[in-house]
């Protein structure tokens, strides 16, 4: 966990209640994609690679002459790292994700949840959720986002060679998130849904509140949501109330790789 040993704490006004946010201890949720050594491949993709630039014979590699590196970098953002994504995800019509990322710090709760054990399906589920959420720092501060870490926690979940079934949301907290007004999540999963569901994507169209079966962006109530899957948050993190950071580059597409920041958050 990266953080500056000197604190810088801002007092900022959210929703009529003073606060002060660290904005030295910026805590990155992103996990790295490297390409060479294992690699997060979900749901079957091939490996993320990274080659020379060619120009002609020229071979854009200093070790081999060059004047300067410049590389070729082939991944999938849905399979090989953390990544924002809207409900372009789930539209025949396109809709690019960092168009919709905020460019505000989001007022964001994290927590920890167990998979409940009585089930073959490692299901997270509504009442999970509700015991895991953290308790109010104020009457009138609302989260507008969310991060879940799930338990038991290990930097290498979901690399390809892991196999078992990641869990997943019910449909019960999806619809929780939402009845709490939170329009960002930011989970360490491959998906917000069971990776083999016939389809039917059941917590993605909840939360983006698109029908089933619906393909059209102008039927998605909640167009302005994101979710950002794979992201790592480290056991040394409690669980509690911060800000967050979205940070995506401008590159269009339903998912772009990001960089979700947390910043720690208390009462002035």
């Amino acid at each position: 966990m990266a953080r500056n040993d000197r604190a810088q704490w801002a007092r900022l006004d959210l929703d009529g209640v003073a606060v002060l946010a660290d904005l030295a201890a910026g805590i990155s949720l992103a996990r790295s994609l490297r390409f060479e050594g294992p690699q997060l491949r979900c749901f079957g993709a091939p490996a993320a690679t990274s080659t020379p630039l060619r120009l002609g014979a020229l071979s854009a590699r200093v070790s081999e002459g060059a004047s300067c590196n410049a590389s070729l970098v082939c991944f999938a953002p849905h399979a090989h790292g953390t990544h924002t994504e809207c409900v372009g995800h789930l539209s025949a019509e396109p809709l690019d994700a960092w168009r919709v990322v905020p460019q505000r710090l989001l007022v964001t709760v994290l927590m920890s949840l167990n998979c409940v054990p009585e089930t073959a399906e490692p299901l997270l589920t509504r009442e999970a959720l509700l015991a895991a959420w953290p308790a109010p720092i104020a009457d009138r501060l609302s989260a507008r986002a969310a991060v879940i870490r799930t338990l038991p926690n290990a930097p290498d979940k979901f690399v390809a060679a892991s196999g078992a079934m990641p869990p997943y949301l019910s449909a019960g907290a999806a619809g929780e998130l939402v009845a709490r007004g939170i329009a960002h999540l930011v989970l360490d999963l491959p998906s917000a849904d069971r990776l083999e569901d016939g389809g039917r994507l059941t917590a993605h169209r909840i939360f983006f509140g698109l029908p089933e079966g619906a393909t059209e962006l102008a039927q998605a109530q909640r167009a302005e949501c994101t979710i950002t899957e794979l992201a790592y948050v480290e056991d040394g993190v409690p669980d509690g109330w911060y800000l967050l950071s979205l940070q995506a580059p401008c590159i269009d597409g339903d998912a772009v790789a990001s960089r979700p920041v947390l910043y720690p958050l208390r009462l002035a």
